[in-house]
């Protein structure tokens, strides 16, 4: 029987947020997956209750999470849980044979690093088999996974901007990432920055040069290219609702033409668009896309990317991912039509 034919039975653990609302979204249409199983930490409602945008669309409780109910009914589980919740469902529900795919940081990290910018790691055994998921990095090792780590939103949007320039980077001098996001990457929970007054109208860095997705991206880079490039990550908040812009710039030890090698490095990627002119963060909105934009200036380069930040950086990778680990076609399912204007 072919993967196209039969249901896979998914669960969304940590449905009340942003990502397990994108989750929602992409999951009620997907020709394969079927939803099962949705919960949060308090269960007790009905899905339209807790989000009434899926009123007369698609409803189901909404239970409070518990992983015997999880085993019992799915085969594969998204977690869309804060930072160390994660690691008591994955412990509990691989030995059983469910795949998690999981949207914390959790598992996205060496174990040092990880205990350096969150908290002590418990789940030491299923950390050094996790596969992190960024399918133009790991597609073949995501396919045969029973745990992905999903990359955080700033790192994906880096991470495939600089890939391609790697080998032609001076390593003896800093990289700079300048980094804008939609307020949604905040989360739901308001705070004085995210609050009306505090965003509306108004730019601002935070978190500066210590940045939890700082240590993501110097490790992943390092990982693919050997190389301990000096990173330095600066994001800002922005007064809008979704997206997600880098602005990179580093120098380079050799001639090259960005854009040339930006269309070879990703010629056989369909969600990776190369861009002429500079990128900006409504074309992809509400995509899987990644957009990507390089200049070179003599020995100067400047790198432009941009992502959904909910989406390509959180939710709709998480659905490529589990397609790819279910054996199923990775854009299955996968929103391409920006929302413009």
């Amino acid at each position: 029987m072919s993967a196209m034919s039969k249901r896979i039975n998914v669960a969304v653990v940590g449905a009340s947020g942003y990502t397990g609302l994108e989750l929602l979204k992409i999951l009620i249409n997907h020709p394969v997956f079927a939803v099962t199983y949705v919960a949060t930490s308090e269960g007790g409602m009905d899905l339209d209750v807790l989000h009434p945008s899926f009123k007369d669309v698609f409803t189901c409780s909404v239970e409070k999470a518990d992983t015997a109910a999880i085993i019992s009914r799915c085969d594969l589980a998204f977690l869309a849980l804060p930072h160390q919740t994660s690691m008591t469902f994955v412990k509990a529900l691989l030995p059983h044979g469910v795949k998690v795919v999981d949207l914390s940081a959790d598992y996205r990290l060496e174990q040092d690093t990880y205990e350096a910018y969150y908290c002590p790691h418990e789940d030491k055994e299923h950390l050094s088999r996790a596969v992190y998921g960024l399918p133009e990095l790991y597609r073949e090792r995501i396919k045969t996974a029973s745990l992905v780590a999903n990359p955080g939103c700033y790192p994906t949007a880096a991470i495939l901007g600089l890939l391609p320039f790697l080998p032609y980077i001076d390593e003896s001098f800093p990289v700079f990432i300048d980094a804008k996001s939609g307020v949604s990457g905040a989360g739901k929970t308001c705070s004085a920055a995210t609050h009306f007054n505090g965003i509306n109208e108004n730019i601002f860095a935070y978190k500066v040069l210590s940045h939890r997705h700082e240590p993501e991206i110097k490790e992943k880079l390092r990982h693919h290219s050997g190389t301990a490039f000096d990173i330095n990550f600066v994001p800002h908040l922005i007064p809008a609702t979704r997206g997600e812009l880098i602005d990179a710039y580093m120098l380079l030890k050799q001639e090259i033409d960005p854009l040339e090698i930006l269309k070879t490095y990703y010629d056989n990627e369909p969600f990776v668009r190369i861009f002429d002119t500079p990128v900006n963060i409504k074309s992809c909105a509400g995509t899987h896309f990644c957009d990507i934009y390089a200049q070179r200036k003599g020995s100067k380069l400047y790198v432009n990317s941009s992502v959904d930040n909910i989406l390509r950086g959180s939710s709709s990778q998480a659905v490529a991912n589990a397609n790819l680990m279910m054996g199923l076609d990775e854009a299955l399912a996968l929103p391409t039509i920006a929302y413009v204007p």
